[in-house]
């Protein structure tokens, strides 16, 4: 933007939230760091106050739960004014096998992942309308664009996402709104470690092993850096970015193409 004004991060305590928060911060911009937890999203307002900049922790906020959501949305607008940019990225990857992938998991992983997208997004719209040119951008993953095998719930909740980025971006198109997603491929966060450990489970693999084994999918030979994430998120809040709006851009060093 051509201004910095406010943005609400949802899981900001830790990973890409994290990196994204903090390089709107770097940026100038005021950020509401949304999560359950506090200590995490307090750790991460130290870091930002330390170069200079401005946050809110709005801890409790529970992206499954409407209620939590809008009492959590009331507080940053309260401290913050309205939202001018929301970044919803708060997520969860378990993995299992699609025949033990059992109600409670599918159901745990849809409402993080999509449902919870849905809610924050459609709580926060009012006030995105209200502080003009908007940027939404939804955390996706290339799961969002390609299949995986093992985590059947985490790729149908991230082609949810990319699809309710799509549709919302047609509908705000006559707007000043943007809606857009982002896709990394395997990021080098605490979310990867979950699909290490199980790969060291499984295939008694050493941990470098297993990440070596992730990283061949990318292209680039590499797990994808939590600031490169961050980086293409900045790009999209710009002003220069007024025009992209329904995208779905993968950050994955080529392991998928999108056209």
């Amino acid at each position: 933007m051509s201004q910095p004004r406010h943005a609400l991060v949802t899981g900001a305590g830790s990973g890409i939230g994290r990196a994204i928060a903090l390089a709107l911060a770097a940026r100038g911009h005021v950020v509401s760091l949304a999560g359950r937890h506090a200590a995490p999203l307090d750790e991460v307002s130290r870091e930002i106050a330390a170069t200079g900049g401005k946050s809110v922790v709005i801890d409790g906020f529970d992206v499954t739960d409407a209620a939590a959501i809008a009492v959590g949305s009331a507080r940053a607008i309260a401290a913050c004014g309205e939202v001018a940019v929301l970044v919803n990225c708060a997520g969860e990857a378990p993995s299992a096998p699609f025949e033990r992938t059992d109600a409670a998991l599918w159901n745990r992983v849809i409402g993080i992942n999509l449902t919870g997208t849905f809610l924050v997004t459609q709580a926060l719209l009012p006030s995105i309308r209200k502080a003009g040119k908007g940027r939404i951008v939804n955390v996706a993953s290339t799961a969002g664009l390609t299949g995986y095998a093992y985590v059947s719930a985490y790729c149908a909740s991230k082609h949810g996402v990319v699809g309710l980025t799509r549709a919302l971006a047609l509908e705000l198109a006559r707007s000043d709104i943007t809606v857009n997603a982002v896709c990394p491929g395997f990021t080098d966060t605490p979310l990867l470690d979950g699909a290490v450990e199980t790969i060291v489970g499984k295939t008694g693999r050493t941990a470098d092993e297993a990440r070596a084994n992730l990283a061949r999918s990318n292209p680039q030979g590499r797990l994808v850096a939590p600031q490169e994430v961050a980086d293409a998120v900045l790009w999209l809040v710009s002003e220069g970015a007024s025009a992209i709006t329904g995208q779905a851009i993968a950050v994955a060093g080529g392991e998928v193409m999108t056209g």
